[in-house]
């Protein structure tokens, strides 16, 4: 079925495997011709974030506040450090010492705790968002057109699926607690500063315009920098898929030179770019030691005139030095987390632009059956996968209810491009799609798309098929499963239909996956059914089986059978051949057959006979033409 059976990623050209359309520009740039999935705005984002950290706001005042409290307890310390050496300078009784070190004491404990009690309800506050932001972005990714992933690339979103997510994670977990702990440490301490006395803070202050100057030229300067690398990233990786994914084409046009350069090229990208971020976090950390010994300086000077003068005893004056000293922890911590923050937020970024993409409009419910048997209507459809290249050209077709059309042509014709355009796939560049007089997506899933590839979930047999039919009870699934032929292996598997296959469990052999494919159709019940090379294991032990289960799949319903076997074209009730993305013929096979055009000379070079009549009309190609730039579509 169309949401569960179709492989992402351009169709391939004559139903054959992804990636074989020669690449004769080897060395350009790698992301020349990829539209990226968009990148929300600094303030969209943080809309964004505001919206998901709204419901939990609760989380949010308790986390806070108790590491308000926690710091304000570890902010007692300095204080009685200064006390003890006021005892100590002043010759007072060792007894004196006794409550300060249990003060201190006191207050490591109650720190301890309450920082453990903050940090933990801040976890969950920032991992309940996050997990809040992954469904968002799953739900949005899935609901993308095919042909918006085409243009960006499988890279660019696998990208954001790992290196932003694991970014964004990371900084979750450990920079926003210490970010939030750092801020208060500052805040708090410079308030303890003018506590003691107000020079004390004004001594501190004199790293400040250094520490803000360096924080802005830090940001300016890294946000734009970890953006381009998040890109850099998702061109390299989207590169290396598609040369590890072509890697039978690559070898067999000797274009082993090309693909290296490209990706050379794009690693040597992404590399200074991580480079310049590397020297960027060095000068930072320059600046940052130039504020932190102008400020010390300054409030050793400042103790030593206020002590010299009787203003301020040596343990307030040693209590003002410890404060700032402490500073140095949370300032770099805080300065330093901006690293880690700047990236997030890149990739914070990339993941909001995707949830942001307009949702689907919701088909009405029960309009797939009340469509009953649809007809499949094509008028003026002109499609192209890269503008000016066009793939076809002004199609027109009618199929009437209940009418099992074949698509037939050589290499290249359009085939596959057209029966995704019927099955709401793509959206076409000129002309109108109808099913049952509606577009293909307004339909309320009234096509079912079922394609070679079939993608098996991991997951109990059970849960795959009830991907078509959520309230399919265990009778509906074993009378689709027994409708295909599937019934008495699927009964023999360890555990019935609550075994576990797809990924990480029983492998199917792809007949098998290919009636597990037809079962889904039949739980669905499409009024309109699209075969893309549905039974192309024909050639294994399961061809008649699969066969027959194909037939009943269609049995009553409209159908639009990519035909890469000519005897599906046999058994259609018409017959369409396409030549360049046009009409070619449009008939019976018998009647094709004898006016001794296109498709007769495709039937004898297939069927191995030969033709009473020779026709110049296009023979079959036993590969996709080179294409400059292009993977292969049809």
């Amino acid at each position: 079925m169309t949401p569960y059976d179709t492989p992402a990623g351009p169709p391939p050209q004559g139903g054959g495997t992804p990636h074989t359309a020669p690449d004769t520009a080897p060395d350009a740039a790698p992301d020349a011709d990829r539209a990226l999935l968009p990148t929300a705005t600094p303030a969209r984002t943080r809309a964004v974030v505001r919206q998901l950290v709204r419901p939990h706001r609760g989380l949010v005042v308790a986390g806070f506040a108790t590491m308000v409290l926690a710091t304000g307890v570890g902010l007692l310390t300095q204080p009685l450090l200064g006390h003890i050496v006021d005892v100590v300078t002043a010759h007072r009784s060792p007894d004196a010492l006794t409550w300060p070190v249990v003060g201190l004491a006191g207050v490591a404990a109650v720190q301890g705790l309450m920082t453990a009690v903050g940090l933990s309800l801040l976890s969950r506050l920032g991992e309940t968002v996050l997990a809040r932001l992954r469904e968002l972005f799953v739900e949005r990714a899935l609901a993308l057109p095919l042909e918006r992933l085409e243009q960006a690339g499988s890279g660019d979103l696998s990208a954001r699926v790992t290196r932003d997510v694991s970014r964004v994670a990371d900084a979750v977990r450990g920079a926003l607690p210490e970010l939030t702990r750092s801020g208060l440490s500052i805040v708090l301490t410079l308030g303890a500063l003018a506590l003691l006395d107000w020079r004390f803070l004004l001594a501190a202050l004199v790293a400040v315009p250094v520490q803000a100057h360096t924080a802005r030229w830090y940001m300016t300067n890294a946000v734009p920098l970890y953006a381009r690398e998040r890109i850099a990233t998702g061109a390299q990786q989207q590169q290396l898929l598609d040369t590890i994914g072509g890697a039978r084409t690559v070898r067999a046009y000797r274009l082993q030179d090309g693909h290296t350069r490209r990706v050379t090229a794009s690693s040597r990208a992404a590399v200074e770019l991580t480079m310049r971020g590397v020297r960027l976090v060095l000068r930072f950390y320059g600046r940052l030691h130039i504020a932190e010994y102008a400020g010390l300086a300054s409030v050793l000077v400042t103790g030593f005139l206020l002590v010299r003068s009787g203003a301020a005893s040596v343990g307030t004056a040693t209590a003002a030095a410890l404060y700032f000293l402490g500073l140095f922890g949370p300032v770099n911590t805080a300065l330093v987390l901006l690293d880690d923050a700047q990236s997030a937020t890149a990739g914070l970024a990339r993941l909001v632009g995707v949830v942001d993409e307009p949702a689907p409009p919701l088909p009405a419910q029960g309009a797939a059956r009340a469509l009953g048997e649809a007809s499949v209507t094509l008028s003026g459809v002109s499609h192209a996968y890269v503008p000016g290249r066009p793939v076809l050209h002004g199609v027109d077709l009618h199929v009437r209810p209940g009418e099992r059309v074949a698509l037939v042509g050589t290499t290249g014709a359009g085939k596959t491009t057209l029966a995704k355009l019927v099955a709401g796939l793509h959206q076409p560049a000129a002309g109108r799609v109808a099913v049952g007089g509606a577009p293909p997506k307004e339909s309320g899933g009234a096509v079912g798309l079922v394609t070679q590839e079939v993608h098996v979930f991991a997951g109990p047999l059970a849960d795959d098929l009830r991907l078509a039919r959520p309230d399919a009870s265990e009778q509906d699934l074993r009378d689709a499963l027994a409708a295909v032929g599937a019934l008495g292996w699927a009964e023999a598997l360890p555990e019935g239909l609550d075994t576990v296959v797809g990924s990480g469990g029983r492998a199917l052999t792809p007949d098998r996956a290919q009636q597990l494919a037809l079962a889904r159709l039949l739980l669905a019940d499409p009024p309109v059914v699209v075969l893309d090379e549905a039974t192309a294991e024909a050639g294994s032990s399961g061809a008649r089986v699969l066969d027959e289960a194909a037939e009943r799949a269609l049995h009553g319903r409209t159908a639009l059978v990519v035909a890469h076997r000519l005897s599906q074209a046999a058994a259609a009730d018409r017959v369409v051949v396409l030549s360049d993305g046009r009409v070619l013929e449009d008939g019976t096979h018998d009647r094709l057959l004898a006016a001794g055009g296109a498709y007769a000379a495709l039937w004898h070079a297939w069927s191995g006979s030969r033709s009473p009549d020779p026709s110049p009309a296009p023979a079959p190609s036993p590969a996709p033409s080179p294409a400059p730039r292009e993977p292969a579509r049809d």
